[in-house]
């Protein structure tokens, strides 16, 4: 394994984080750590720590020893100062020889003696860190050490690869109990330099920064030189069977079938490389997947065990779904199954966790990760790639061994594991929705909207330009797509099933206003006009609908709530077509206005109805968008800052007028133009929402 230490790099981050006010000691802790985590084959999302022993005045003066270690929700690839919270470490010191400390006591303490009490929790291994008597502790799940770790015979083998320096740890779940264990070992041989932690991974230790860290690249190399050594043969293939489907064909069969019922939505994310295919096309992948993961931490993101699909030869994707169905009734059985047995064995009460996979294997095909959005998701997938390597390789000399499955699955309803991915459900989490014209001012702002209720969102827009000084704005797929051509609009949503598994909303914003008078408009205009304003949006939903009635498995009846979705978009951009191409061209940019402002606040009205429950009334009007009814009895679930910034006027300076119920469906939003008077014709119609 390459060591990147560099000193002139070191030393930069001495000066920059020294004018930060930040001590020499905490930014090379902060350079190495991200070293560490910076290496995929040391540590991913997440895992491993560090930590440095040090100093600090606290607020009253007096200076402390401290522990800054790895705090909860940082990752070690761009950890900053506050991500390595400081502990005071003589209280941590004077546990060393307590016998037993509950998992809820011990991270009371800690957070009792954080010298900063916003600070992030301190990690799990913190006494770990604090009971080794090093400046510097360094800890990762090398992909090498679980190599040789996690196969039978692995505690002598470790001990003869590793060597005299190295002390070799049984496994222990992480917390106060494996704390105590190494201090134990530790004692026993307090010149060590290393420990291995059997089916955990590896700790090195230095009072010298550099050393801790060289320290980690030397062990972990001479598990790679070991590895390399090992005789090897290839896992055996099964045949590559003919299949009448693409990933993009079958990924909204899959999101579909992963929810178990109408409030569960999840993000599913295709990939597949040689690495990957190889294990996934394995005879004994079944076998091999059953018995854990690569390191115990990773079954809170990837579930004990991922769901093997096996197409028949020659399956079209309707015996695709069958095959499918049948497979998901079985994986959820055993994973019930799987509870019952290991939740009779500990003594607290444990309430079983949805028991759809995160990880999707479909031989011949790929795999089809799954999280609550996309980025938990490709988190999944990333662990199952490193899963996949570890696995094989060992597969290839041995057989996989891990620990057993009582003890992998206290770590997946370890409360204190679980906090690490439990966070406070948004209304439209695990929803994807799609919006076309997405770069114009209605479409970001529609997207801004969906945005903060927790969806995935997909921009699609025709103007390359425009979404290319988008896409450097937000990190979201921005996909250049004509819809009035309807080989772009299935090449977008191909993207779109393999990256997300499909959509559940489609907005069919595009559109355009070319015209003149209705007397002198061409034959050529119109068409142009109608091609982007009517058959465009038919091409799209004609589209989407195929795919979100793949990942519905029940027949709809009528129109959906997504199809509705998707019919009023197309009912608003008819509006535009009519009326604003029949007005002089002079007004037709204020008739333009009045009908955006509409829609803008149409969609505010639903959210806030998601929320609420209702509609405003009459006499909270618009208002209500802005700020909450003193005396609405949802008050609680009104969203902070509301839904739209503020109230405009319509362009020709009045109120827009609001009626509910309306004479044309639940509410009337309407502007009374240009007379601010009811009724009237050409520049003084009124324009609504019910055109």
């Amino acid at each position: 394994m390459k060591n990147s230490w560099s000193n002139k790099i070191a030393n930069n981050y001495v000066k920059k984080y020294k004018k930060l006010g930040f001590s020499k000691d905490l930014a090379l802790r902060v350079y190495t750590t991200r070293l560490l985590g910076r290496n995929p084959e040391l540590v991913l999302h997440g895992g491993g720590n560090t930590s440095v022993k040090t100093t600090i005045n606290d607020i009253d003066g007096k200076k402390y020893n401290v522990l800054c270690v790895k705090g909860s929700g940082w990752d070690m690839a761009d950890i900053e100062p506050p991500g390595l919270p400081a502990v005071k470490l003589d209280p941590l010191l004077s546990l060393r020889k307590k016998k037993y400390l509950s998992d809820e006591d011990m991270v009371a303490f800690q957070k009792r003696n954080l010298i900063d009490i916003k600070s992030p929790n301190p990690s799990v291994e913190t006494f770990l860190h604090a009971f080794l008597p090093y400046k510097y502790v360094d800890h990762t799940h090398a992909d090498a050490v679980m190599n040789v770790t996690n196969r039978p015979g692995g505690l002598n083998l470790s001990k003869k690869i590793f060597g005299k320096k190295a002390s070799i740890v049984p496994y222990v779940m992480p917390g106060f109990m494996l704390a105590k264990k190494v201090n134990e070992i530790y004692s026993e041989n307090p010149d060590i330099e290393c420990l291995i932690l059997m089916n955990h991974g590896i700790f090195t230790f230095s009072n010298d920064c550099k050393k801790a860290y060289d320290l980690m690249i030397k062990y972990v190399s001479k598990a790679e030189k070991a590895v390399r050594k090992f005789k090897s043969k290839k896992i055996k293939q099964i045949k590559k069977n003919n299949i009448k489907f693409n990933p993009h064909d079958i990924a909204p069969i899959v999101r579909g079938l992963l929810s178990e019922n109408k409030d569960q939505k999840f993000v599913i994310n295709y990939r597949l490389n040689k690495h990957l295919k190889y294990f996934i096309n394995g005879k004994n992948v079944r076998t091999y997947t059953s018995k854990g993961t690569a390191t115990p931490d990773h079954v809170i993101r990837v579930k004990p065990f991922p769901l093997i699909i096996t197409p028949k030869k020659n399956s079209s994707i309707d015996d695709f779904k069958k095959t499918a169905e049948k497979a998901f009734e079985n994986y959820r059985k055993k994973y019930v199954n799987y509870f019952k047995v290991n939740s009779k064995k500990v003594k607290r009460k444990k309430v079983m966790l949805d028991t759809s996979p995160r990880v999707v294997l479909v031989q011949n095909v790929g795999m089809f990760s799954v999280g609550k959005d996309l980025g938990s998701a490709k988190i999944a997938g990333d662990l199952t790639e490193t899963n996949a390597k570890v696995i094989s390789s060992v597969e290839e000399t041995s057989s996989y061994k891990f620990i057993p499955e009582k003890d992998l699955f206290d770590v997946e309803y370890w409360s204190l594991e679980q906090a690490k991915i439990k966070k406070k459900k948004k209304l439209l989490e695990g929803n994807i929705v799609v919006i076309t014209g997405a770069t114009g001012t209605i479409g970001f702002e529609t997207y801004k909207i969906f945005k903060s209720y927790g969806a995935e969102v997909v921009l699609l827009d025709n103007d390359l330009n425009r979404l290319k000084e988008v896409q450097l704005k937000i990190k979201d797929l921005c996909i250049h797509c004509d819809v009035t051509n309807k080989k772009s609009i299935k090449r977008a949503f191909k993207i779109i099933c393999e990256k997300f598994g499909g959509f559940d909303i489609l907005i069919s914003n595009a559109g355009a206003a070319p015209g003149g008078a209705i007397g002198e408009v061409s034959d050529e205009v119109l068409r142009k006009s109608f091609e982007i304003n009517f058959f465009s949006h038919q091409n799209c939903a004609s589209e989407a609908i195929k795919i979100m009635k793949k990942h519905l498995p029940k027949k709809l009846s009528g129109f959906s709530l997504i199809e509705i979705l998707v019919v009023l978009m197309i009912i608003g951009l008819l509006t535009a077509v009519v009326a604003i191409n029949v007005l002089p061209s002079q007004d037709r940019a204020r008739a333009d206005k009045a009908l955006a402002d509409i829609r803008i606040y149409e969609q505010a009205l639903e959210l806030y109805r998601l929320d609420m429950f209702s509609y405003p009334t009459s006499d909270e009007g618009p208002q209500a968008l802005t700020e909450a009814p003193s005396n609405h009895r949802f008050k609680n679930r009104y969203r902070q800052g509301g839904y739209i910034r503020k109230l405009e006027l319509d362009p020709w300076g009045n109120d827009y007028q609001y009626k509910r119920p309306g004479d044309n469906g639940p509410f009337d939003l309407y502007s009374f133009g240009a007379d601010g008077q009811q009724g009237g014709e050409g520049m003084d119609q009124d324009i609504g929402n019910w055109d």
